[in-house]
């Protein structure tokens, strides 16, 4: 593996759409657990669900992947609908392993 696979990474992505009330930070939460990430997903009160990751650069973008995901229908099985997706990048602060639903 090369140094970037290597880099531990935080990522805070801001999801917009219809993204509460779906099962959406369920469906998150499993996929940052297959790959290996730490962290949270949480509604805000705007109707935006905020996630934090922690973990490998490469698997958090995977992530990202997955959440912007916006072929026709969306990521396949992921519910609701993404509308848009803000991110920030920044040096990890060590969350507790595994991911909670907030």
């Amino acid at each position: 593996m090369g140094e970037a696979e290597q880099e531990t990474v935080r990522l805070t992505a801001w999801v917009r759409g219809r993204v509460q009330g779906v099962g959406f930070r369920w469906w998150v939460r499993s996929r940052a657990l297959e790959l290996g990430l730490a962290g949270s997903a949480t509604n805000l009160s705007d109707g935006r669900v905020e996630v934090v990751a922690e973990g490998a650069r490469e698997r958090c973008e995977r992530l990202l992947e997955l959440l912007e995901g916006d072929e026709p229908g969306g990521v396949p099985g992921r519910p609701g609908k993404v509308t848009g997706v803000a991110l920030r990048w920044s040096e990890p602060r060590g969350e507790a392993a595994g991911f909670l639903e907030r």
